[in-house]
């Protein structure tokens, strides 16, 4: 019997069926696992699994266990002095009034920028990216030029009216104050979105209803970017807890310690300690992982209230500031020149004097260039520009290549257990630098191959620190992508590698470029993790940085920062250069 080809009830084995004879055995369902697909799909999984979990496990081990089996001395040396409440009271307050000012400046400018007329909008640009590309050590020292009791200029300039000495910023407030300017840029990029986001025809309804300004703004316009303002308390939090260079710039000045600082000092006194550093990098790590817990959950509640963006149109209309108006403009110019102006300028001022003096006319006489000059003839600056290259360029490419095959596993793929992978990834996201370079310690220091002392265990240690954020550009855009297109790829034959390297990395470039570029810059930045790690012959630039300010070369110090700015503006706007040109094009 012959089957008749018209038939739409012939299946498809039938038409494989011989003429004569019995059916085929139908072929098993299961395929073979073992292709390229997946070896590369488990590779990825395992590198991001081995680089978020094993540091932790190695720390979590050092320092509740020893030979012996459990032992909770090291916490009794870590805390052992009396000094506990001390410490978690300086480390709260330094975080939790850092992320204050920061909250209040960056909300109240975004809703500015967004909801007023305000004056000076083309200065909120600069004033918000610039501060991200100064390196947070530079822009400790910078406000140590400042506000130093000693050296400071805003003390020189103020002596004759405020007395001697009114600023001090080797306290908690100067290190909540400029932990705060520094991170308000973020804030400020956050609430922008949010703001704009938001229909501004609810803010209209409140005051056509009889509120006031005040009144709307607390019970409307705060409630309506709570997930965003949550998000950015989170962040900021974080980014606090995690610092280092302002605690150790101004805080071990005056043997003011947090959670960080302590760390450090703890880690260079003599005999070194693991086991108390590990105590204390424990404690700072449940703490940011409580702070993110609770605002996930502050977060989660009542979601649908916070949806504004709906089908309904709407034009944002400016608020008319009135009589305000002037008085709003020069505070964003004293913010601009507080945040940018000034420090960049004070590190100009002291790169170009031979040493550090109050600003006279006999001062900008004796400017020079011999500052500039020995960083270039300095075979350390040299060979900390091309580690930090190494590192940057090393890291963002690794990261990024890794971190598209982890979004399309999360997104894409059908494979069991797919959130995991993008769960892990963000593990680091918790863990402050200088816990992450401990930890990474701990596991190198037993590792059978000599990589401890080396430049590749700082590679491992910056691909471990921004694996979530390679993970947010890259999963962002494989999201926007329609799966159509890979579909489209394979039906006409191309193997799984083979449609991700011609059709999904030239759609995700744009994304992934953005995230070059952010790894890029902020591995430069890096101090907390590397200030543990790095050996004689592997520094960076913020370790020559850092050494200079050890040594007292302040000179020198803000020369190789005013470089340093320089280099970075410049790759950052290469590299925009660069990303205009990949992706989607309009002929």
């Amino acid at each position: 019997m012959t089957a008749n080809l018209a038939d739409p009830a012939v299946t498809p084995e039938e038409l494989r069926r011989p003429a004569d004879g019995p059916p085929e055995p139908r072929a098993a369902r299961w395929r073979w696992p073992l292709t390229p697909k997946m070896f590369i799909v488990a590779g990825v999984a395992a590198a991001i699994g081995y680089l978020a979990l094993v540091p932790l496990g190695y720390l979590i081990w050092g320092t509740f266990f020893d030979a012996q089996g459990l032992d909770l001395g090291s916490f009794e040396r870590a805390y052992g002095d009396g000094r506990m409440g001390e410490l978690w009271g300086n480390s709260l307050a330094f975080a939790g009034g850092a992320a204050l000012l920061s909250i209040t400046v960056g909300t109240t400018l975004a809703y500015l920028n967004v909801r007023t007329a305000v004056p000076f909008k083309a200065l909120f640009f600069a004033a918000s990216i610039v501060p991200l590309i100064v390196p947070g050590i530079l822009y400790t020292v910078s406000w140590i030029f400042l506000a130093s009791p000693q050296i400071g200029l805003l003390n020189a300039f103020l002596e004759p009216i405020l007395g001697t000495a009114p600023f001090n910023i080797f306290t908690i407030w100067g290190m909540i104050w400029v932990e705060g300017l520094h991170s308000s840029p973020i804030v400020f990029l956050l609430m922008v979105a949010a703001f704009r986001s938001m229909d501004p025809s609810l803010e209209e309804s409140a005051l056509m209803s009889g509120a006031t300004r005040l009144q709307t703004l607390r019970k409307v316009t705060l409630p309506l970017v709570r997930p965003a303002l949550l998000s950015s308390i989170l962040v900021i939090l974080i980014t606090s807890l995690e610092s280092f260079e302002v605690p150790a710039l101004l805080g071990l000045q005056n043997g003011i310690y947090v959670f960080t600082s302590r760390i450090y000092f703890v880690l260079r006194s003599y005999p070194q300690d693991l086991g108390a550093a590990g105590a204390l990098a424990v404690s700072l790590l449940a703490v940011a992982v409580i702070g993110v817990a609770v605002t996930r959950l502050l977060a989660g509640k009542g979601s649908k209230t916070y949806q504004t963006v709906t089908g309904k149109g709407f034009r944002p209309r400016p608020l008319d500031l009135g009589k305000w108006k002037p008085v709003v403009g020069v505070g964003i110019l004293f913010y601009f020149f507080v945040t940018v102006v000034g420090p960049l300028l004070v590190l100009l001022y002291a790169a170009l004097l031979p040493f550090y003096q109050a600003p006279s006319w006999e001062a900008i006489s004796s400017f020079t260039l011999d500052n500039f000059a020995q960083v270039f003839e300095m075979n350390s600056a040299a060979r900390a520009l091309k580690n930090s290259l190494i590192l940057g360029i090393g890291a963002a490419t690794i990261v990024m290549g890794l971190m598209a095959i982890a979004a399309w596993i999360s997104v894409r793929s059908t494979i069991p257990g797919r959130g995991i992978v993008e769960q892990l990834s963000f593990v680091p996201l918790v863990i402050p630098g200088i816990v992450l370079g401990l930890s990474i310690s701990f596991v190198y220091l037993r590792f059978p191959l000599p990589i401890y002392g080396t430049i590749l265990i700082l590679l491992i240690a910056y691909c471990t620190k921004y694996m979530p954020y390679g993970m947010r550009y890259a999963s962002t855009s494989m999201t926007q992508i329609s799966s159509e297109l890979e579909e489209s790829a394979m039906v006409s034959g191309a193997s799984w590698w083979t449609t991700f390297r011609r059709v999904l990395l030239p759609l995700l470039s744009p994304g992934i470029t953005a995230g070059f570029i952010y790894i890029l810059v902020v591995s430069f930045r890096e101090l907390s993790s590397s200030i543990l790690l790095y050996s004689p012959g592997n520094e960076v630039l913020s370790i020559l940085i850092w050494e200079q300010f050890e040594n007292g070369s302040f000179n020198v110090l803000a020369a190789i920062g005013v470089l340093m700015v320089l280099a970075l503006m410049f790759m950052v706007t290469v590299a925009y250069k660069l990303g205009a040109k990949v992706g989607l094009r309009e002929d």
